[in-house]
């Protein structure tokens, strides 16, 4: 029988989320994390860190390790066998809103699940990945960041990768708006069909390449000039960030309609500044057409 070891899986967590921080404030140089503890009465507790810098005009790094003595109904509706059961639920989820326009916005999140009555034999599994939002779009980038997500992946298996890559690229859509939300990257839930062991590697895996697939984009558009068009398109498009997460988004849903998450938490993931508006369409031949026409179509970035 295998060893569930939910120590190791909140320890790895938590020097995940010391290790993203520090290097991200390397990347802004001007600002660093500020922490917010939080206790839950039920159960629980977390630390929610937040950046406001020169480069990465809005962050969020949070932690969070939560448990009860009963599943939330929101939790059990795919999984009615666990309705009533004790559960653990703990992860790392960031959100990165950058200043410039020419950065991409950058998102990630692993976690763990556990629930079942002692003594019985528990259900548990891994979630996670990454995915990247840009508001004007550069090839290199979105090859360097899908070679990255395939590097983490190849060890598990070479179907690893254009699986949950795929996922991503479904799950990361906008229905109402027939859209992808962006260029995608890795999406993988309810991951038990390994051993234990095999599963909590591949989200370290997944979870130590964020910083390798961000950071040198980060380095290579930060200082790139922009006006006030830049800053109008980047606005506009964190509205699409913004209809997803409240809309869509799993972690968002479950968190507010469950009482499980802390409100000021989830909603960290909320892009400072937005705009909407009425039927707007960019004109043919601009940089913001061709983000729409070559970036926000799936696609074999590594073909």
């Amino acid at each position: 029988m295998t060893t569930i070891d939910i120590e190791a899986v909140k320890n790895y967590l938590m020097q995940l989320q010391d290790s993203i921080c520090n290097g991200l404030e390397a990347a802004d140089g001007s600002a660093r994390f500020k922490e917010d503890y939080w206790e839950r009465e039920t159960g629980g507790s977390g630390r929610t860190r937040v950046i406001a810098g020169d480069v990465l005009q809005k962050g969020g790094v949070a932690f969070s390790h939560v448990f009860g003595e009963s599943m939330p109904a929101s939790a059990t509706a795919e999984r009615p066998e666990l309705a009533g059961s004790p559960f653990q639920a703990m992860g790392v989820s960031l959100v990165i809103h950058p200043r410039n326009p020419f950065v991409p916005i950058s998102h990630a999140n692993v976690r763990f699940f556990i629930a079942g009555e002692e003594g019985q034999e528990k259900i548990w599994w891994f979630g996670g990945g990454f995915d990247m939002t840009p508001y004007y779009g550069f090839e290199e980038d979105c090859i360097h960041w899908h070679q990255v997500a395939k590097n983490a992946c190849d060890e598990f298996g070479e179907d690893v990768y254009p699986r949950y890559k795929k996922w991503c690229d479904d799950y990361f859509f906008l229905p109402h708006r027939n859209e992808a939300r962006g260029v995608g990257g890795l999406f993988f839930d309810d991951l038990n069909e390994w051993e234990f062991e095999k599963s909590f590697a591949f989200m370290q895996s997944v979870g130590n390449s964020y910083l390798d697939a961000y950071l040198p984009i980060i380095e290579r558009r930060k200082e790139l000039p922009y006006g006030d068009k830049e800053k109008w398109f980047q606005e506009y498009r964190r509205g699409r960030y913004a209809e997803f997460n409240l809309v869509y988004d799993r972690g968002t849903v479950f968190g507010l309609r469950s009482g499980v998450g802390r409100t000021e938490s989830i909603l960290m993931s909320l892009p400072p500044q937005v705009r909407w508006e009425y039927d707007w369409a960019p004109e043919e031949g601009t940089e913001e057409a061709r983000l729409y026409s070559e970036f926000l179509t799936p696609k074999d970035w590594l073909a």
